[in-house]
């Protein structure tokens, strides 16, 4: 990770500790190691790799990139305005954190929206979350990762990662999404790729791109 981005870390967990009640009710938690295991476990673990599948925690993915902080609401909103999310747009959150963002796409204009995460902790929160607002029906949410996700029937795509994220995901976006549709980042832009609007929100940034026709061939 570059230093430029380090210290962006730095500042948005300052931000974040700030305005939580608690760090720990809301920061990813590390993962920690796991120990191994003594030969004497070995029936024990035989016992458990039988039991139904429903009971067995899935595999964890890889480490997360960033520390989650979540947007601000009246950012998601400027966000989704910014977007000119309808009720015809399917809004895909690249790093969804609790789902604030689709799940304010289904609540205000009634759009379709997935959240991408490689949290489980999130994916649960974010469930939790979609069911209390009662879009269950609009909005779904994947545990995967946001590099191999497919998320090419997206017609807005939301994004608040790094500078390095966005950049590294550029590509994918230029040939996975289709041509027109619309790219919105808080706060971080995505390098020579000269937005096509900035707005200032709450003492911040965010960004508008739309992906590019594919360039005729020579």
């Amino acid at each position: 990770m570059r230093v430029r981005d380090l210290n962006m870390v730095a500042a948005l967990s300052v931000a974040f500790i700030a305005a939580s009640p608690s760090a720990s009710q809301t920061a990813s938690p590390a993962i920690a190691p796991q120990a191994s295991r003594p030969a004497a476990t070995a029936v024990a673990s035989s016992a458990t790799a039988q039991a139904p599948a429903a009971t067995r925690q899935a595999p964890p993915l890889r480490e997360p990139d960033v520390i989650y902080v979540p947007t601000p609401q009246n950012v998601v909103e400027a966000m989704l305005k910014m977007a000119n999310v309808t009720s015809s747009d399917v809004v895909y959150d690249l790093g969804s954190g609790d789902g604030r963002i689709p799940i304010t796409a289904a609540e205000k204009y009634g759009a379709r929206g997935v959240g991408i995460d490689i949290n489980p902790e999130r994916i649960a929160e974010a469930n939790a979350n979609a069911k209390a607002a009662g879009v269950t029906n609009l909005v779904t949410f994947r545990n995967e990762d946001l590099f191999e996700a497919n998320f090419k029937e997206a017609t807005v795509v939301t994004l608040y990662l790094l500078p390095s994220l966005n950049e590294k995901l550029k590509p994918k976006l230029w040939k996975d999404l289709k041509p027109g549709t619309r790219i919105v980042s808080h706060a971080f832009d995505m390098g020579d790729w000269e937005p096509e609007k900035t707005v200032e929100v709450s003492g911040g940034q965010i960004f508008l791109w739309r992906v590019p026709a594919p360039k005729a061939s020579d």
